[in-house]
């Protein structure tokens, strides 16, 4: 749901829009089953006190719930299908030099990518089970997972996504596909707009920060949008990884000064402000390695400043 978040065939983890933690591999924290219920704590653990007097009263405290639990089961549960996880790794070794990394997931159905609960979303915006409204747009849906825990509460469902196994999920779900330089020029603006894990990964973040404001619907409209911390933003180019373009520096050492700097440094430039943040763990499926992978990410919600 990043991951995360498109890949572009014949290029090995990269592209406009990737959310991936696998795309991430110099960044990626293993953890395994026998984490204790101390360091789950650490997943969502914030000091309000810290995001100074503007973020103190916007953060939006989050916990391990019942659909976090499930999608750790189930990724321990495929990281023990032994005969599975070497036919994947098989698969992985013969196609990686010719196809990206989030294609080959998209063939072996795995790779899928946990940002939040559906309960945890609705906290972070505001609204109860019943709310609906029309249009949601997902930047670099992958294969729908994170956007189907979104979608009952929009009419209309739209993504984007480069990897044509990825599409073929997303259209099996019978979501709108727009390309990555069209949802812009639609023609109409969208309610929600999710970006998420993918500022870190572009050549030009503030472009897309302003082409989401733009693209919302003014006043009602909000972007849901993760970002991983420590903010570290590399992209892949013929095989290398460099610096962007527009390199954002984010400044802080700890998650709460980096939020902090994100808000005051980056948002406010394009004329977005913070409306509400949480702490969660940004989780991948495993391997035969590791039941499961983790990185701490900061989820916001933003609308433009009147």
């Amino acid at each position: 749901m990043g991951p995360a978040k498109c890949h572009h065939t014949l290029r090995m983890w990269t592209g406009k829009y990737v959310r991936s933690p696998l795309a991430r591999a110099l960044l990626v924290n293993m953890v395994s089953e026998s984490e204790s219920g101390s360091e789950i704590q650490e997943w969502y653990r914030c000091s309000p006190d810290l995001l100074g007097d503007e973020m103190k009263p916007l953060f939006v405290q989050s916990v391990m719930d019942a659909d976090t639990q499930a999608f750790l089961r189930k990724s321990e549960e495929k990281s023990g299908w032994m005969f599975t996880q070497l036919y994947h790794s098989f698969f992985s070794t013969v196609f990686s030099p010719i196809m990206s990394r989030t294609s080959i997931n998209g063939f072996l159905g795995r790779g899928s990518m946990f940002v939040f609960s559906a309960d945890q979303f609705r906290r972070l915006l505001g609204i109860g089970p019943d709310w609906k409204t029309d249009r949601l747009l997902d930047l670099g849906a992958g294969d729908g997972g994170v956007t189907n825990v979104m979608g009952s509460h929009f009419r209309e469902i739209y993504a984007t996504e480069v990897s044509s196994p990825m599409k073929w999920h997303l259209q099996r779900k019978n979501y709108k596909l727009l390309g990555i330089d069209e949802w812009q020029k639609t023609g109409f603006q969208y309610d929600i707009i999710s970006c998420l894990n993918l500022l870190d990964r572009l050549d030009e973040p503030l472009e897309l920060l302003r082409d989401m404001k733009q693209s919302l619907v003014p006043k009602t409209g909000r972007i849901i949008l993760a970002a991983v911390v420590p903010f570290q933003p590399y992209v892949e180019i013929g095989g290398r990884w460099v610096r962007p373009k527009n390199h954002l520096k984010i400044k802080g050492k700890t998650w709460e000064e980096q939020v902090t700097n994100l808000s005051s440094e980056v948002f406010s430039k394009v004329g977005l402000e913070v409306e509400a943040v949480t702490r969660l763990p940004y989780l991948c499926e495993g391997d035969m390695y590791k039941d499961y992978y983790l990185l701490n990410d900061a989820v916001f919600v933003l609308r433009a400043q009147e």
